[in-house]
This record gives C-alpha cells, sequence and structure tokens, in this order.
C-alpha cells in the first residue's frame, strides 16, 4: 500500500476567548498547521504553538495592537486557497456572504460560536465552532482540514464540555 503524498492536516480553531481546553491537544494532534479565525484571547498562541505553528486573526474581543494578530489571512496549502477572518467584519456572517467576499477555495471563519461546514459551487465555508468558555448552550469544538492532492475535507470535533 502506497502513503498518500501531498497530504496537509491543518487545525482549525476559534473562539477560544483565553481558554484552551486540554481536549485540544488531542484533537489537533498531528497537525502541521493551526489556523486561529480569532476572538483569541491570553496565552492561547502560545499554548497552541506547542502543537504546531499557529497563523492567528483578530475578533471582535482581541486587544487591538497584538502584532501576532492580523485582519485575515490568505494562504495557499496543497494548492488549495485557503482564507481565514473572524467574521464580525460582516455583522452576521453566512456563508453566502463570506462566499460573495472572499474568493477562495476554503473560507474559515468563527464569531458565531456555531460549528458548521458547507461546501457550494466547489467551495468550502468552514466555522470550527467554539473552542473556550461554553456560551449559548454550544457544544466546544475545533476542526481539522486535511488537503490530499487538491482535495478538501472538513472535520468538526467535539470536545469535552
Amino acid at each position: 500500500m502506497r502513503a498518500a503524498r501531498n497530504v496537509h492536516h491543518v487545525g482549525l480553531i476559534s473562539d477560544t476567548h483565553g481558554l484552551l481546553r486540554p481536549e485540544v491537544f488531542t484533537a489537533l494532534a498531528g497537525v502541521e498547521l493551526i489556523l486561529h479565525a480569532g476572538d483569541v484571547g491570553d496565552g492561547v498562541l502560545e499554548e497552541l504553538g506547542t502543537i504546531a505553528p499557529v497563523l492567528a486573526v483578530f475578533g471582535n474581543t482581541d486587544a487591538p495592537g497584538d502584532t501576532r494578530l492580523t485582519a485575515s489571512i490568505e494562504r495557499e496549502i496543497g494548492g488549495v486557497r485557503v482564507h481565514v477572518s473572524h467574521g464580525h467584519q460582516l455583522g452576521r456572517p453566512t456563508p453566502d456572504a463570506l462566499l460573495a467576499r472572499y474568493d477562495a477555495d476554503v473560507i474559515v471563519f468563527g464569531h458565531t460560536h456555531q460549528p458548521l461546514v458547507t461546501y457550494i459551487d466547489g467551495r468550502w465555508v468552514a466555522n470550527p465552532g467554539a473552542a473556550g468558555p461554553r456560551r449559548f448552550r454550544v457544544q466546544p469544538t475545533v476542526g481539522r482540514l486535511r488537503i490530499s492532492e487538491g482535495r478538501v475535507a472538513v472535520e468538526i470535533v467535539q470536545l469535552a464540555s
């Protein structure tokens, strides 16, 4: 059996609000990169960095001036264009609004605390949900993005409540 070449595993996380649950380390084990879709909070980037390199965008609750956070991330991974932003820029982000605004193969966002994976017209929209303090009666979650030879798969992973 031949191993797949050019397979990329990327962790997706959002809305940690300063809390990194211990289960995140297991859920994101083996990823080569972590994309954080905002509302990070203190200490989270350092902890996530023990798993894999982290790129993060700022959310509406992040402190202004943190130079480790950016408004958006545009990155090509395995031939797939990935965009990350928090989503608050759109007010109430929806898949249709995100697809209209950003021209990427995969759009990752946060803000709503609701996990979502949808495929529309050949493009993916994913919200890994909220991994931080439990709010809005939503189960804490993260996501895993797998890119293999230009094909995309996104999985939502539930964390203990």
